[in-house]
């Protein structure tokens, strides 16, 4: 093959000075004497002499490239002097090599006993060397090293001399997949200046198994990060034992404590050990046809390369890809349907749509389906400032990362929340307390424990088809959830506009119950979606007062804004609640729920009992929380879900297709019947917007999208129920 510049070093010759002559050359140059040891290289020759690391360089080394080194070792010294880094302590010349003199390191190298402990340490090492050279450059930084996994494809020309066929074979595999799947992602990978050969050969370790000297910068140059770990994964996997992979798993945990991969980099890394180890053998053979008299170290390596490399190809490279990283491609629809039906328990409330929606990914207002289509989200409230936020989800992550424990502990997050959640309540509420649960049904389960210990009563009130959740006291409190025939006794209904609400409390007080609470909706999601007049909704919250109960706003579908005036629809209605639930949007999809009332509520029930909930207002539950209201404020939400949602009216109604109503952007369409408005939401599906449906009759479309919804996806909504319903 034609020489080229990055091959120069590989093919010059290295330096051949016998132990005497290096013996002269650091008594000359450093006044250094000692017993002299051959401690092999590659390409150029290193030595112990006496308490100190003599290391003469190949002629072809660029005296740039040595710079470059003697710069970098300065650099990690100054921002990370913990790290055990070798140490230039002198140079000199001879004969046209550069001599430099290091510092001995402790240890012992070439490792191949080390445990699972050892073997995160030693790359978590690796992952502080890197930050330590995040800042760093230099000019010859830029160097193109063949071992190096981005140069993989120009290893096409050794693979020749490579001398069985099978084998050749398995590496050209490596390098078709390389050339399909690496490089056309490499230029968005994460790259700096870095280590370029952290192995087990170029490290020491003391008797644990920990790094205690890193010995060869030699590889140095700017490169990427994965590829980098890659270069150690591959040391680790060779002696990784029967279970390389889980060995393999360990390192990378190790690292990411440091440095956490991105998807990309984590896609490819299965790839880029592949590509490694097809480099090692490559090279190898390559070079021992030049310098048979060194093939023993070129070689040394060699077995267990080929060994991964002839596993790794049995197992299948795409396997071997997702053991290291990359996701796992989509299950079969199908499939996946079958698996769900069998695996999950039958009471699981079914699929939404009679072509079930696969999805695999979301962002914004759109969910992505295993075969790449997007559908517009008109339905999920969960998601309230948007699938996958950018703030949501690095405020989870960062915090993931840090701490995530119970608040039996003291930390930031929960009582910066509670803070918040009550500055955001109307003054004339009065309310001044939180406790942070999981979910909407378990903050109104605390509610109606906080009901009835206050009122000492146990009936309630509900609207006619509310929803409040699942757990055993509150599923009673659902009449959306009950089977055919049930009504508990010591539960009463009312319409929306308040209609029944008198004989409501009649009836529990004649069978001895008494009032504890009336629980409001304000949305009225369940029943079909209405708006009463505030009058309406103060007359049913007046009439709970006079009868010595509780009044309860359930603000897990209508509240974070979505009716487009408060923040919270209660005070729409200009109610001032005695409780307040939320769920559902509070953590864009992380769980986390709240109740906030009165101290003197809690005061109550503590005279009876502690409540404690384990994941109630974790430190990462926070944190999501906490972005949430971030975000409706910076992104004015609320005025959004306001000018959106008249937008969204409007376009309704000119459809003239059935009776519009809501506020913001909670809206629902009334059709003629529930096989019209089921047919409605999956053509709809079909035609990639997703809605749903409520109310008693189930003929209602419900139209609940994330609040950054747009004009513009107004108008794709608006197209597909016209055509869904013509």
């Amino acid at each position: 093959m034609a020489v080229t510049e990055p091959l120069n070093v590989l093919e010059t010759s290295p330096p051949r000075f016998t132990a005497e002559e290096v013996a002269a050359i650091a008594g000359d140059l450093f006044d250094l004497h000692g017993e002299v040891r051959d401690l092999g290289s590659e390409r150029d020759q290193t030595f112990l002499v006496g308490e100190r690391v003599l290391k003469i360089s190949n002629t072809g080394e660029d005296p740039a490239v040595l710079d470059l080194e003697a710069k970098a070792l300065a650099h990690i010294a100054r921002v990370d002097p913990e790290l055990p880094i070798a140490r230039q302590l002198d140079s000199g010349t001879r004969g046209g090599h550069l001599v430099r003199l290091f510092e001995r390191m402790p240890g012992r190298s070439g490792a191949r006993d080390l445990g699972d402990d050892a073997v995160s340490a030693f790359a978590q090492t690796n992952a502080r060397l890197t930050l330590a050279l995040r800042g760093f450059f230099h000019p010859a930084a830029g160097r193109d090293l063949l071992w190096n996994p981005g140069q993989a494809a120009r290893l096409r020309p050794l693979v020749a001399s490579i001398p069985e066929v099978g084998r050749r074979a398995i590496v050209e595999r490596v390098l078709d997949r390389y050339e399909e799947r690496v490089l056309p992602r490499w230029d968005y990978l994460p790259a700096q200046v870095v280590h370029g050969d952290f192995t087990l050969d170029n490290v020491l370790v003391d008797d644990r198994g920990r790094v205690s000297g890193i010995t060869d910068f030699g590889d140095l140059g700017f490169a990427t990060r994965a590829g980098d770990l890659a270069i150690d994964l591959c040391s680790i996997l060779r002696v990784g034992g029967e279970k390389p992979f889980c060995t393999a798993r360990i390192a990378i945990d190790g690292y990411q404590s440091r440095i956490p991969l991105e998807d990309g980099e984590l896609d490819i890394l299965g790839d880029l050990v592949l590509a490694r180890l097809a480099a090692l053998v490559a090279i190898s053979a390559w070079r021992v046809e030049r310098y048979p008299e060194n093939a023993e170290y070129i070689q040394s390596w060699d077995v267990e390369s080929w060994t991964l490399l002839e596993q790794f190809d049995a197992r299948g490279l795409d396997e071997v890809a997702r053991e290291l990283g990359a996701p796992q491609p989509p299950v079969p629809t199908e499939e996946l349907h079958r698996r769900r039906s069998a695996a999950l328990g039958s009471a699981l409330t079914g699929l939404t749509y009679r072509n079930p929606v696969h999805v695999v990914r979301g962002e914004g207002v759109w969910l992505f389906d295993a075969d790449g289509r997007r559908y517009l989200d008109a339905y999920n409230n969960v998601p309230v400032v948007g699938h996958c936020h950018p703030r949501v989800t690095e405020a989870v992550v960062r915090q993931t990362r840090l701490l995530n424990t119970h608040s039996r502990y003291l930390y930031e997050p929960l009582i910066e929340l509670a803070e918040r959640l009550i500055a955001t309540m109307p003054p004339e509420t009065g309310l001044d307390a939180v406790m942070l649960v999981n979910s909407g049904s378990e903050a109104n389960d605390l509610a109606w424990r906080l009901a009835t210990t206050a009122t000492g009563h146990s009936g309630v009130i509900v609207t006619e088809f509310a929803y409040h959740g699942v757990t055993t006291a509150i599923a009673d409190l659902s009449p959306e959830e009950w089977p055919q025939g049930f009504r508990p006794e010591h539960v009463e209904t009312i319409t929306p506009f308040g209609v029944g609400m008198a004989e409501a409390v009649e009836q529990l007080n004649a069978r001895g119950h008494g009032l504890a609470a009336t629980y409001l909706d304000c949305g009225f999601t369940s029943d079909g979606i209405w708006t009463p007049a505030a009058e309406d909704v103060q007359a049913i919250a007046c009439a709970t007062r006079e009868a010595g109960g509780l009044l309860v706003a359930d603000e897990v579908q209508a509240g974070h804004g979505r009716s487009g005036e408060h923040l919270w629809s209660f005070a729409e209605c200009g109610i001032a609640p005695d409780v307040v639930t939320l769920g559902k949007p509070m953590g864009n999809g992380y769980p986390v729920a709240a109740v906030i009332a009165r101290q003197e509520l809690f005061d109550r029930l503590k005279a009876e009992t502690e409540v404690f909930s384990t994941f109630g207002g974790n430190p990462v539950a926070a944190r999501a929380a906490l972005a949430v209201l971030d975000v409706i404020d910076d992104e004015r939400l609320v005025e959004n879900a306001k000018r959106v949602g008249e937008e969204l009216t409007q376009a309704l109604r000119a459809l003239e297709i059935g009776e519009v109503r809501g506020r913001g952007l909670l809206v629902g369409v009334e059709l003629e019947s529930a096989q019209r408005a089921e047919d409605v939401v999956n053509r709809m599906r079909d035609k990639g917007v997703l809605i749903n449906r409520t109310g008693p009759r189930e003929n209602v479309l419900k139209i609940r999208p994330p609040l950054v919804f747009a004009s513009e996806h107004v108008v794709v909504l608006a197209a597909a129920l016209e055509a869904a319903t013509s």
